[in-house]
């Protein structure tokens, strides 16, 4: 990733030294970086740059009903519960696909927001652990960071995560790269 592409604020640097420099990068998708931690944890960043104003940029993240609308591998969103005036609190159902042959169903709490930068929730079902989307304005378009700390939960993918771990960070850049593709047709951006 070129250093342009970088966050410029001191939060998302702090950020970025505490994961550390990626051991793996994958090179399917040049925006997505992927740190092992042990075998079945994964610290996956994925950077997006969309041409429009961060206020609608916030908006459809902000919204995960409207995923599904936008970004293909999102096959279905449920809101269970709602959350105080920002959104914390807030509870999901996510069922997503994916480009290898299984789906991830999970069940996501909001931890945190701070308008319009930030988006922090909790993740539990087939995988664990924590998304936090960071939003930032540049150039007239709005960088968008998110870092997805997880665990394996699966069986099967705790006992296979040792060799199938490309393949797991290869799919995950392929959803995020759609959900930046989709994302940006939703917006009405050309490119």
């Amino acid at each position: 990733m070129s250093k342009d592409r970088r966050f410029d604020s001191a939060s998302l640097r702090s950020a970025r030294t505490e994961l550390g420099e990626p051991r793996l990068r994958a090179t399917i998708f040049a925006d997505t970086r992927e740190t092992a931690i042990s075998a079945r944890e994964f610290v996956l960043v994925s950077h997006w740059h969309l041409d429009a104003p961060i206020r609608r940029v916030w908006d459809a993240l902000h919204e995960p009903t409207d995923w599904p609308r936008w970004w293909p591998f999102v096959a279905a969103v449920e809101k269970l519960q709602g959350g105080d005036a920002n959104g914390v609190g807030a509870r999901y159902r996510f069922h997503w696909t994916s480009r290898l042959p299984y789906s991830i169903r999970l069940v996501t709490q909001v931890v945190e927001v701070t308008k319009p930068r930030t988006i922090r929730a909790s993740a539990a079902g087939d995988l664990e652990g924590e998304g936090t989307w960071r939003l930032a304005e540049r150039d007239g378009g709005t960088d968008v960071e998110y870092t997805w700390r997880v665990n394996l939960d699966r069986a099967w993918m705790r006992l296979f995560a040792p060799l199938m771990r490309p393949a797991f960070t290869w799919n995950h850049n392929a959803v995020m790269a759609a959900g930046e593709e989709g994302l940006r047709r939703y917006l009405g951006e050309t490119r």
